[in-house]
């Protein structure tokens, strides 16, 4: 295994599980808009950034404001996430990031999300990053690598010696594209091209995931 000198963690999915508040956003416009949308389609969401997304939605469908529609979903997304509080911080999460830094790890947060810091914020992790790249800070969404390298370029660490941790297609395509190791949360038919996989981050401490990556 090369050697790592950092983790860059996902958000949604990974530290946190906020997919639920996304999806239930998403319905309430698709809803409002006529559109049909389930919980199978928005599979396709997962890690993908909030413009990208309502296009899909959309599906070539001709609407007066683009972007009114982008802010009316973020706002029903927002309005959810003032309930986040520590106590939904996913298992695992917390403790793998205290064990990263002891080892001399660095941890950085690489998300699409423009919300993260409210994110961070209401888990009470907004001082828990070396480095946090977040959608405000990139063009392109993921699978393209740019919220990656980002976190890496932040770190200071090459590309090879990162480890992307991801619960979605897109961003295990991201990591791929960048050229660092991915650990896959998750099931096979959604991650299953990552070099590794875990159901959670439940008991996945440091000398386990030198294991998984061996």
């Amino acid at each position: 295994m090369r050697r790592l000198a950092a983790v860059i963690f996902d958000l949604d999915g990974v530290i946190t599980d906020t997919a639920e508040f996304h999806y239930r956003a998403w319905q309430r416009l698709a809803d409002e808009l006529g559109i049909p949308f389930d919980r199978h389609a928005n599979e396709a969401f997962r890690g993908v950034a909030r413009t990208d997304c309502l296009r899909m939605l959309l599906a070539g469908r001709q609407v007066d404001d683009f972007d009114a529609l982008a802010t009316r979903k973020n706002d029903y997304y927002v309005a959810l996430l003032g309930s986040l509080t520590p106590a939904d911080i996913l298992p695992g999460a917390v403790e793998l990031i205290g064990q990263l830094r002891e080892a001399g790890v660095k941890v950085a947060l690489g998300s699409a999300s423009k919300n993260t810091w409210t994110v961070l914020r209401g888990l009470g992790l907004d001082e828990a990053f070396d480095a946090v790249v977040d959608g405000t800070m990139v063009s392109r969404s993921k699978p393209d690598p740019e919220v990656f390298l980002k976190a890496a370029e932040m770190l200071g660490i090459d590309p090879g010696r990162c480890l992307v941790v991801e619960d979605a297609t897109a961003g295990i395509d991201a990591g791929k594209a960048a050229g660092i190791l991915t650990l896959g949360i998750g099931p096979a038919d959604r991650v299953g091209h990552a070099d590794a996989i875990v159901p959670d981050l439940h008991d996945v401490d440091w000398p386990r995931l030198r294991r998984l990556l061996g």
